[in-house]
């Protein structure tokens, strides 16, 4: 007997030391594998591996190759515009990578706070952006990458409207041998200049910039070359910044980059008259689409997390069963059995609960952007159509102003940020928008819609009942063939009335669809009521009334 306890416990003593070698090299297999994804731009599966290197480096006390996996996680994010995401995940490396003196610490932080200030960028938050790039700097040990970061700086200056602090940074950047960030730092430069002073004459820079990225045959970094040439020719050639506008449009149509077509098409809708609406519907159909795939790549990614601490939860749980196997004698097997099939059981009953909770969650965030598409995209879409159809000769800068507003409800529809009806003064900012709808042939008197009439009434109630409105009136103007509109607004105590009544055909003629139905639910949701009066002959009435203070 004794020679066989010899032999289990050799067993046991290899066994361990089987896995501690295996824990020091696994995890630095799993990154080199999300680093081949990565290169060949699979990046979910380049996520996925990073997410379970990160794991397993936290798990053997390894906190800068954690906070690289985090690193390659975030700028994955960032690619695939999901830049809050982004930036969290960013956050959370820096947590890690605590030994600022170490090299590989010190890189690794000034990709990351690139990373953040490239994200930062994107969202327009401009301010944090020029913050993160000067971290950047302060941790960067490449004399090439600090090039390149000035430059950045300069260009996030630029948009800040601080010329003459970006031209700072960018007579720094100027400085490189390297040719395509010369020609970056040129470019910018030269837009600094004259923006800073409108007499300055830019060109010669501009297309010498130009030249070394045609001569390099960098297509993205053209892009940049015909924006600001476009830019420059605005107001001085039209016809050159419609000619710029339209090869930023065909160069990243090639490349397939979103935020440059949108960008050329914001031109062409003002400068091509001729083709502004083809443009316009090209727009909206890109913000969409962008839109989409940005909710997608955030949902996407937040369930590869979820999905990798699931499986991090069952190792753990099947290491411990390992460990009770190689420990569990002879006269612990039975329990052993009974437990392992208890456990087997419990795992299912957990695993099934957790997908149907995934899919709820998922199906209910499907709904919730639904709602959100159709409120703050297709209304406001229809809303601008209806302007420019109505408005003769409409100045392009309003235009421009009222296209990038859509643009930025679209982009942010995700996030959860104050709702566009409560950006100004209430009750101007609903009669506005009431007043668009009307026209030569359809006139829409308001009565009664005072600030004092919304005095306590909360954000929420607002909120609804703009967008009420604002589907009642859409509604008005696709179906109901009416040529008045009346909105009667009243307050007894504190119950708010709204009369809304038009002289069209009535509800009678057409089937209302689920924007006017979900009024309903709308206005319940505040505790109000509303009604449509089905027995009149001629025209519609529909009456909403709620408390103030709700």
């Amino acid at each position: 007997m004794r020679p066989n306890y010899i032999v289990i416990i050799l067993l046991i003593f290899y066994s361990c030391n089987k896995v501690k070698t295996r824990d020091e090299v696994y995890p630095k297999k799993l990154y080199e594998k999300a680093k081949d994804f990565q290169n060949e731009n699979i990046s979910d599966s380049a996520f996925y591996y990073f997410n379970l290197a990160k794991n397993d480096y936290i798990k053997i006390n390894d906190s800068t190759g954690a906070g690289k996996s985090l690193v390659n996680m975030a700028i994955i994010q960032c690619d695939n515009g999901d830049f809050y995401g982004s930036i969290e995940t960013s956050l959370e490396a820096n947590k890690l990578l605590r030994n600022e003196r170490d090299s590989i610490v010190k890189s690794t932080l000034a990709a990351n706070y690139n990373n953040m200030a490239i994200s930062s960028s994107f969202l327009k938050n401009y301010e944090e952006s020029v913050a993160y790039y000067k971290k950047t700097l302060q941790f960067s040990n490449d004399p090439e990458n600090r090039y390149i970061y000035n430059n950045n700086i300069g260009d996030a200056l630029i948009l800040l409207g601080k010329y003459k602090e970006a031209k700072k940074y960018l007579e720094l950047a100027i400085l490189t041998k390297d040719s395509l960030v010369y020609a970056k730092a040129l470019n910018n430069l030269s837009r600094a200049k004259f923006l800073d002073d409108q007499n300055y004459n830019p060109l010669s820079e501009l297309n010498k910039a130009l030249t070394i990225r045609q001569n390099n045959k960098d297509i993205g970094e053209q892009n940049s070359s015909f924006s600001t040439l476009a830019d420059y020719y605005l107001d001085k050639d039209p016809k050159k910044s419609l000619l710029y506008s339209y090869k930023l449009f065909e160069t990243s149509k090639k490349i397939k980059k979103p935020e440059d077509q949108i960008n050329a098409l914001q031109r062409l809708i003002v400068l091509d008259k001729l083709n502004y609406l083809k443009y316009f519907k090209r727009l909206t159909a890109i913000n969409d689409s962008t839109q989409t795939s940005r909710n997608k790549a955030k949902n996407q990614f937040a369930m590869v997390r979820y999905d990798v601490e699931k499986l991090k939860a069952e190792k753990a749980e099947k290491e411990v069963e390992g460990l009770q196997k190689n420990i569990g004698l002879t006269g612990l097997a039975l329990s052993l059995i009974g437990g392992f099939f208890w456990n087997e059981k419990r795992k299912k009953n957990i695993r099934q609960e957790k997908e149907k909770e995934k899919e709820l969650e998922v199906k209910n965030t499907e709904l919730r952007y639904s709602k959100k598409v159709h409120d703050k995209v297709a209304n406001k879409v229809y809303h601008v159509m209806s302007e420019v159809e109505n408005t003769e000769n409409m100045n392009k800068e309003v235009l421009l102003y009222k296209l990038d507003g859509i643009y930025q409800i679209s982009r942010d529809i995700s996030y959860e940020k104050k709702d566009v009806a409560l950006e100004h003064n209430f009750s101007q900012h609903l009669s506005q928008m009431l007043k668009s709808y009307s026209s030569e042939n359809i006139k829409v008197p308001i009565i009664g819609n005072e600030e004092s009439l919304w005095e306590d009434v909360g954000d929420h109630s607002k909120v609804e009942v703009f967008y009420i409105l604002q589907e009642l009136m859409t509604n008005m103007k696709k179906h109901s063939k009416a040529d008045k509109v009346l909105i009667d607004f009243s307050r007894e105590n504190d119950l708010i009335n709204i009369v809304y009544s038009d002289n069209g055909i009535g509800i009678s003629e057409f089937s209302p669809k689920n924007g006017v139905q979900n009024t309903e639910s709308r206005i319940n949701s505040i505790g109000g009521t509303i009604n449509f009066d089905t027995k009149t002959e001629n025209g519609l009435k529909i009456t909403l009334s709620f408390p103030a203070k709700n």
